[in-house]
């Protein structure tokens, strides 16, 4: 299922038909994912194994411009979702999108939001915890540029989501015999 974010409605496929239905959740899964880094690999894998199992799936198909700030159907889709799965990539903390987006997961996930699936793919969690690296990196520059009070918010979603255990394709994969019990995993939280 595709979703246009401006219209919040979902299709059956990327060219299906479209529905409004609000009763429960809208969508099983929301991906958030570094574009540039996944969109053509572990991204589409994985939105195309879940679609072939019936997950609705929600995934920003056209990206965001630079300079563009995230609008409130993107919030509201994390808020419409039971679970929600980022994809930590290099360069995930380098976007400032892909924080707002993380820290709006986690702040739901303490009050009554969704599950928090996380995959590390081709990044260690101590990383993603900011001990090492190009998060660190990245966060430091955000500072610089948006100020401490701002980032701050970021720097304590990205330490959370490192407690909560997550799929490590690091040194497996991500197309590999782990990735059908990831799915399974997936079911088992969904109900299906």
């Amino acid at each position: 299922m595709a979703v246009d974010a401006a219209t919040m409605t979902r299709t059956s496929s990327e060219t299906g038909s479209t529905t409004n239905d609000t009763s429960g959740p809208l969508f099983d899964v929301f991906l958030s994912f570094r574009g540039l880094d996944t969109r053509l690999n572990i991204t589409d894998t994985l939105y195309y194994a879940l679609l072939d199992e019936g997950i609705h799936v929600c995934i920003d198909k056209k990206g965001i411009d630079v300079g563009d700030e995230i609008g409130p159907e993107i919030y509201q889709a994390i808020d419409d979702s039971k679970v929600c799965i980022p994809i930590f990539s290099t360069g995930y903390a380098s976007s400032r999108r892909c924080l707002c987006e993380l820290e709006h997961m986690m702040k739901r996930r303490r009050t009554h939001g969704p599950e928090v699936m996380p995959i590390f793919y081709d990044v260690e969690p101590s990383v993603v915890k900011l001990e090492t690296g190009a998060y660190r990196d990245a966060v430091t520059q955000h500072k610089r540029e948006r100020g401490d009070e701002t980032v701050q918010d970021w720097e304590e979603a990205l330490k959370e989501v490192t407690k909560i255990k997550g799929w490590d394709t690091k040194n497996t994969g991500y197309v590999n015999s782990s990735t059908p019990s990831s799915i399974f995993s997936l079911f088992l939280l969904l109900e299906y």
